[in-house]
């Protein structure tokens, strides 16, 4: 097998589609966004990672709250759409049935399988160390609660086969979760290099 060297990019496959929402003026707006990370287990951290001039980054900072809504794949189109339109042309704000939480600001979306009410604990902007005019701003949020309907749970957690989240792929494609493989922290236990 020949290793190719090629452009280097973020090639991370797959990465979860999730719908951000925030407030912004009062107002619910989302987005969609690929660029997310789980920081931290315990307490409960993620990263959003948003392009500067985002509508959604104006309610995130006024705020310094933010829900992460994961779309089920029947969400496809809606969640294409509120990533295709701005905030600042259009008015998401009747795009979906929404409800609020402890925070208060933090609009989440009634028909996402799973919502997440984050606050903010950092931002951090990438233009100190980007090659690009604007940068990124990255929101670290602690998840203060998380909410899910009875359906898509199994034990009490979130079970990947009834979500049916989709995933992004760097070259502009929306693409289905695939077939289990094994257990985590248990299938390598009969691992022998050959």
């Amino acid at each position: 097998m020949t290793k190719n060297k090629i452009r280097p990019g973020v090639y991370l496959y797959p990465m979860p589609v999730s719908l951000i929402g925030t407030n912004v003026k009062g107002k619910p707006t989302f987005m969609a966004l690929a660029w997310i990370n789980v920081v931290e287990y315990k307490p409960p951290l993620i990263a959003i990672s948003s392009y500067e001039t985002h509508y959604t980054n104006i309610g995130i900072k006024e705020n310094q709250t933010f829900s992460v809504n994961i779309p089920s794949e029947g969400m496809v189109e809606v969640a294409d759409y509120v990533g295709i339109v701005s905030g600042k042309e259009v008015d998401k704000s009747e795009v979906f049935e929404v409800f609020y939480g402890d925070l208060k600001t933090a609009p989440m979306i009634t028909h996402a399988p799973v919502n997440l009410e984050c606050k903010v604990v950092k931002t951090i902007d990438t233009k100190e160390f980007s090659e690009a005019e604007k940068g990124h701003e990255i929101f670290i949020g602690k998840v203060i609660s998380a909410y899910a309907d009875e359906y898509y749970l199994t034990n009490k957690i979130p079970d990947i086969t009834k979500l049916k989240p989709f995933v992004f792929s760097i070259d502009n494609k929306y693409w289905k979760i695939g077939e289990f493989l094994g257990d985590a922290f248990s299938i390598g236990k009969t691992y022998k290099k050959e």
